[in-house]
């Protein structure tokens, strides 16, 4: 949702805070919060003047109409607003059809003025700019303020001009307050528009000598502006409207709607009720909505909500074991109901999706079943066959009652089966699967029945004359120009924003499918890249795309190009769209991002408007005209554009706000006529680019459209506009037409649905009065959405009765390879993996080290010690490998993190830092010289003393063999340390060991082969690679972690040498940063410190 109703006290906060103005604005900031918890003497502390001026209290909980309830205090003392809060704080009232608990109350100063002195201002938005409202009398008896008040049009791109002020709205005001009125009115204009407002209406705004006073405050902001105004607004909290509680779960939901791409939305209606709905998309869940209020379940309805936009598993998850959680807290006698609905998506993988249902189902199948729950499943779209047999198949391990159903059933059938208005189907589902759209399956597979592009691009019904859309129309000098009636063709090529190659290869198979000669897509445009080469799939063979990193490029080079599919983020979408239409070329735009301020895309629409270019969107998925083109991810997967006959025209053109919905009306429309002719979803936002009427009237003048859909919505008034064309005969093709959001009017409180302009402001606006409207104009509504199949078809059949429509034979379409990638999801194929990996997974929604996931990791505190035994061992720690292990494995990191400069590892990483060279060359340089004679004694240590040891060999028969074979003794000897100055690392972790392993026998062994060798030569010392080595091994076979065979396989594959690696990495990395610090110049070794020995005929 956009815009979003803040508190009194906020609104008067950004106004204080950021209006500029001459008016000398009083009492700014003086106001105090009281709700039960409040400390009164703190609030005094905070607040003196509460002791010293006469007060004003009024709840601040989005209640209208407060003094006319009763429910302002007026020239109180701070005893007199105590006594007049104690019979109303945290009491229920009834405001309207609403009942809540007033909990949130604002004091303020009163402010003693003359009725005389009182004014209404009011601020909104609409479609062609800002309406500013005046009137010289303000305060609660002011009424009709729409036919009372004086009304300034500010346009799109315009400002407040004072001389407009006194002109337009100050007509009536009294002369000696113009001025301060005037340069008021200027400096709230100024400040609704930096902040984003989409509505503030001050009354009264009280103008006396001292200055302007606002007294009662009312506004909303547009919340998706919050990038544009965080350091502004701060952090805002939008308070439920009265009557309906703001519960800790819907904080949960917005909080993760808030972190993820996809769109997760919840309202808790009634937390008792027995009817609970998880639907996705935002059309579908008021679609659900409406039926379930239809059926006589308003009552009943617990929660509204939607998730939409592709979440992931664990998203849909947390998403599904919210809603389950909150259904299984309290029984109802006649157990309960879920509702998982959706219309065909277009996009989401369902079977992704329902996993994460599934898994929530699983966690909380008892409760479902001690509540007595029954669920209800209808889906489509990508892999929903899938989903669908995973849901059921829940249904039978759990013994919950789960009815499946997919696209076959009408949308909203499984409603009235949940609530008993009509049996539950048994049929046998369908058992169709995706691949059976897209693998041949004529018999042969050497066989494709292809047909001529010809018998396809035409309209689907026979039609005598030869019918081409209506032509732009030439412009009158000095009028924009006109925009175009056909907005595609089978010749149209398009640009894409974005690298969205999921959608560009949906895209070309579309244009394969419905024999396109050449890809509707000529080129991408993606900044953060350099410009290059995309391949994608034509059919069977590859082609390659090209990639611009600039819009200029792009447009250059493919003057063809008339249709620009932007996937811009909402952030950038703007800006990309109007460097778009600089373009003269470009004829259509779709902006599929939604979440654009609304003040943003009105000035993408002026702009277009004066460019004559049609927007599709934003909010969007976009449009499709069968058999010609298709935008972005559109009719969803090949899948449905072949089921629903997608590849090539029917008759039937729609448009829809949804773009699930118009998935669902692809649906609905090849079931019951011969198919679609266009479709396009204009988008659920307040404004979009281009408006039902546009696309309507588009139909209307093209002679292959025979009948025309139309699926409104609650919220704005396009639809009176289709009223009008039909009464005006303006339009005289029939209009099948019905407004989803008919179950708003039944809601005691406002409730906000999926799309930003769902939400209706006044009595015309909403879905029942639009509805009404519509069939008394002569179009066709049916009396659900449940029944708009049926009147769909009851023209159709009439049209083609009086021989309007003459159904053609149908004609089969080119079968498109499936790619791997979704063959693959579908289950069809197998191929063997090039990688087998054990020890980490970052697939899912969280990383997993050896099973174990990364917050785990955290909580149990295991370190690096820990953290390396599960990548290294697969061993958690604790559970299989002890804590002194992982104690063990940290300190030989830290006694073989450095040994000096002098080193062969230190001093080449010191030579390449020096050399200028980055620090992983400089890093690895050092590394390089890890082996045998230079850190890497750890594993062979091991293996020389496991040998010797494990064959029974005395400790001299060992020093006496390996002298024989004249081979070293690793891990024996150092250059500096003796017997005499041994090595304190040695001996720290000697301690350690005997201390905490239960067993050292190869260490003893080692050991008393020091003493052998010791007692030749006083430096031949168990060094610190030979100590780690042999107790790793002791570690290894007696921790109890691992078998003999494990610990053997652990010393012969290096791992040992590994601890040595990843520790002196440390020390590597800590000298070439020393060496940047000081800034050491190119190292170049001394001649004096080189033995320069040639021989002897080249030095005469």
């Amino acid at each position: 949702m956009s815009a979003k109703a803040i508190s009194e006290q906020t609104g008067k906060e950004f106004l204080y805070k950021h209006i500029c103005t001459a008016a000398a604005v009083q009492n700014r900031f003086r106001y105090a919060n009281v709700t039960a918890d409040t400390n009164w003497e703190k609030l005094v502390q905070d607040h003196p003047w509460l002791l010293t001026e006469r007060l004003v209290v009024k709840p601040d909980q989005l209640i209208k109409r407060r003094g006319k309830l009763g429910l302002v205090g007026v020239n109180l003392d701070l005893q007199g607003v105590k006594e007049w809060l104690k019979p109303r704080l945290m009491k229920e009232t009834m405001v309207g059809k609403a009942k809540g608990i007033l909990k949130n109350f604002l004091i303020e100063p009163f402010v003693a003025h003359k009725q005389e002195e009182e004014f209404y201002v009011c601020i909104y938005a609409a479609r062609e700019g800002d309406y500013v409202l005046f009137h010289h009398e303000g305060g609660v008896d002011v009424g009709d303020v729409d036919s009372k008040a004086k009304k300034l049009l500010v346009g799109v791109d315009e400002k407040l001009r004072p001389d407009s002020v006194k002109d337009k709205l100050l007509m009536h005001a009294p002369a000696d307050k113009r001025e301060v009125l005037t340069s008021f009115l200027v400096g709230l204009f100024s400040l609704y528009e930096d902040l984003y407002f989409t509505y503030l209406e001050i009354n009264p705004l009280v103008v006396t000598k001292n200055g302007v006073y606002v007294l009662d405050m009312a506004a909303k902001i547009d919340a998706t502006a919050d990038y544009l105004c965080k350091a502004k607004w701060g952090d805002v909290e939008f308070p439920p409207p009265f009557g309906r509680e703001a519960y800790p779960e819907e904080a949960y939901i917005a909080d993760l709607d808030a972190k993820s791409g996809a769109s997760l939305k919840l309202t808790l209606l009634n937390p008792r009720g027995r009817i609970w709905t998880m639907v996705a998309g935002g059309g579908a869940s008021v679609v659900y909505s409406d039926t379930i209020c239809d059926l006589g379940g308003v009552n009943e309805l617990a929660n509204y909500g939607e998730y939409s936009g592709a979440p992931s598993e664990q998203q849909t998850y947390d998403y599904a074991k919210t809603i389950l959680s909150l259904m299984t807290r309290e029984k109802h006698p006649e157990g309960k109901v879920l509702i998982i609905g959706g219309s065909i998506a277009n996009f989401t993988n369902v079977a992704a999706t329902f996993k994460g249902i599934v898994r929530a189902i699983r966690d909380y199948q008892e409760p479902l079943k001690e509540h007595e729950v029954t669920i209800f499943v209808r889906r489509g779209g990508p892999n929903y066959q899938e989903g669908l047999r995973v849901m059921g198949e829940v249904g039978k391990t759990t013994g919950i009652p789960i009815h499946v159903f997919g696209t076959e059933t009408h949308m909203t059938a499984i409603v009235g089966m949940a609530l008993g208005h009509r049996p539950i189907a048994t049929q046998p589902r369908v058992a169709a699967h995706t691949a059976n759209f897209l693998l041949n399956t004529s018999g042969s597979p050497s066989v494709c029945v292809c047909t001529p592009s010809s018998s396809r691009t035409a309209s689907f019904s026979e039609v005598n004359s030869t019918a081409v859309g209506k032509p732009v129309e030439k412009a009158r000098p000095g009028a924009p120009p006109a925009k175009a009636t056909t907005l595609f063709s089978k010749h149209t090529k398009a640009i894409v924003w974005g690298m969205q190659t999921r959608a560009v290869q949906g895209m070309l198979d579309f244009d394969y499918v419905c024999s396109r000669q050449q890809p509707s897509v000529a080129a991408m445009v993606y900044p953060f890249t350099g410009d290059h080469k995309q391949k994608f799939y034509w059919g069977h063979k590859e082609i390659l795309l090209p990639v611009y990193k600039n819009m200029s490029d792009a447009m250059k080079k493919h003057p063809e190009v008339d249709v620009l599919i932007s996937f811009a983020s909402l952030r950038s979408a703007y800006d990309s769209t109007m460097e778009t239409l600089q373009y003269p070329q470009i004829h259509t735009i779709a902006i599929i991002a939604e979440g654009i301020p609304e003040a943003l895309t009105r000035k993408i629409i002026k702009k277009a408007d004066e460019k004559g270019v049609t927007i599709i969107g934003p909010a969007t998925v976009g449009g499709i005209k069968p058999g010609c083109f298709k935008i972005g991810n559109t009719g969803g997967m090949l899948d449905n554009i072949l089921a629903s006959k997608l590849y090539r025209p029917g008759s039937v053109a729609y448009v829809s706000r949804s773009g699930g919905m118009s998935n669902e009306l692809n649906n609905i429309i090849s079931r019951t006529t011969d198919g679609v002719y266009e479709g396009v979803a204009i988008g659920g936002d307040r404004y979009p680019g281009s408006v039902f009427m546009d696309h309507v009237l588009r139909y209307q003048d093209t002679p292959e459209v025979k009948m025309i859909v139309v699926l409104g919505e609650i919220g704005g008034t396009e639809e009176y506009k289709i009223c009008q064309g039909i009464k005006e005969s303006r339009i005289t093709k029939p209009v099948v037409v019905w407004c989803i959001g008919t179950c708003a009017t039944m809601f005691a409180s406002e409730v906000q649905f999926g799309h930003a302009g769902a939400c209706a402001n006044q009595a015309s606006e909403t879905a029942v009065a639009k509805n009404k409207a519509l069939k008394e104009a002569g179009a066709f509504v049916p009396k659900s959405f449940d029944e708009l199949g049926d009147i769909i078809n009851s023209v159709y059949d009439d049209l083609v009765s009086r021989g309007v429509i003459v159904p053609a034979k149908e004609v089969p379409p080119p079968t498109v390879p499936m790619d791997y990638s979704w063959a693959r999801e579908l289950g069809l194929i197998r191929k063997p993996a090039s990688f087998m990996t054990s020890i980490c997974d970052e697939r899912g929604q969280e990383l997993i080290y050896a099973g174990m996931p990364i917050t785990e990791v955290f909580k149990s505190e295991i370190g690096l010690g820990g953290t390396l035994g599960l990548l290294w061992f697969q061993r958690r720690c604790v559970y299989m490998l002890p804590r002194y292990a992982c104690q063990f494995i940290e300190m030989c990191l830290m006694v073989t993190a450095d040994h000096g400069p002098a080193v062969s590892g230190a001093h080449n990483t010191i030579v390449c830092a020096r050399a200028g060279k980055d620090l992983i060359s400089s890093l690895t340089s050092g590394l390089l010289t890890i082996g045998d004679r230079f850190g890497g004694a750890l594993d062979a240590a091991a293996k020389q003393f496991s040998k010797a040891f494990d064959s029974g060999m005395l400790p001299m028969e060992f020093v006496n063999k390996m002298k024989k074979d004249g081979k070293l003794i690793m891990g024996i000897g150092h250059r500096v340390k003796s017997i005499n100055n041994p090595d304190m690392r040695v001996q720290i972790l000697k301690d350690f060991v005997k201390q905490h392993f239960p067993s050292t026998h190869l260490l003893d062994y080692a050991l008393d082969v020091e003493k052998i060798t010791t007692s030749k030569k006083p430096n031949l010392i168990l060094n610190v690679d030979g100590f780690i080595g042999v107790a790793f091994v002791d570690l290894l076979r007696t921790c109890g972690g691992f078998t003999r065979d494990e610990a053997d396989e652990f010393v012969e594959i290096g791992a040992l040498n590994g601890i040595f690696v990843l520790g002196r990495s440390m020390g590597f990395i800590g000298h070439y940063l020393d060496q940047k610090r000081l800034k050491q110049g190119l190292y170049r070794h001394p001649w004096d410190d080189i033995s320069y020995v040639l021989p002897e005929h080249m030095s005469m």
